[in-house]
């Protein structure tokens, strides 16, 4: 008998332990645990992962990529304060989670991928969720999107060796940016503030491993070399 993705019922304990988790590593903030509770995670994820749909842990979605970690992102959540009137820039659509997870707290959120069927299969799910306030692009997303700049959140969720200056650019006065940086093997999140025209940057969490960000002004899929600005 098929299993209804929609029908969580039978992860609902499941994602009551990753709360818990997630609450274990120090985030309180309920409106944050509740949105893990809202979005259901294995809808994201493909079918053959979903008994590790709930763990707190990386896992993988395909094409070498991995859904974050969920104390992660609740950390991201945490960190950027995302209000109901913010529009928020992610790099790196991935499985969708993340996205999914942002749209509930802002008013407008623009995403990223350069993966097209990631960016296909993220769209299925946020639609079955009826989650409609996500515009999603597939491109080189180190160049963000200025068509609808600037914004009062950017989410990088892959690791760049600098922070791009699209990324600053597009950052709205008042702005939070968080982002990797650092080399391909090894991480530092930063997040970055633009308050009264001037850059304020933070670590907020070390030795953590992302995918790398690739483009224009990430790193090269060939090697571990940044790619060339043309201009």
């Amino acid at each position: 008998m098929a299993v209804d993705p929609l029908d969580d019922r039978r992860f609902a304990g499941y994602r009551r332990k990753l709360i818990e988790q997630i609450r274990g590593r120090g985030i309180d903030d309920l409106a944050i645990l509740q949105l893990f509770d809202r979005v259901p995670r294995h809808l994201f994820v493909p079918e053959g992962v979903w008994p590790r749909a709930y763990e707190d842990a990386a896992i993988p979605i395909g094409y070498g990529q991995t859904a974050s970690q969920p104390s992660l992102q609740a950390l991201y959540l945490s960190v950027l304060q995302v209000t109901p009137d913010d529009t928020v820039l992610e790099i790196g659509t991935g499985s969708g989670f993340l996205t999914g997870l942002l749209a509930l707290s802002a008013d407008r959120v623009y995403s990223v991928e350069r993966i097209r069927e990631l960016s296909v299969r993220a769209r299925a799910a946020l639609d079955d969720l009826r989650i409609n306030n996500v515009a999603l692009m597939v491109g080189d997303g180190t160049i963000g999107w200025r068509k609808y700049a600037p914004f009062d959140v950017i989410v990088v969720s892959a690791a760049s060796p600098s922070v791009p200056p699209s990324f600053v650019d597009q950052l709205a006065e008042g702005g939070r940016l968080i982002i990797p940086i650092g080399t391909r093997e090894s991480q530092e999140l930063m997040l970055i503030r633009r308050e009264d025209s001037d850059i304020h940057e933070e670590t907020i969490h070390g030795e953590c491993t992302f995918v790398p960000l690739l483009g224009r002004f990430g790193w090269t899929s060939e090697s571990s070399e940044t790619s060339e600005d043309p201009t």
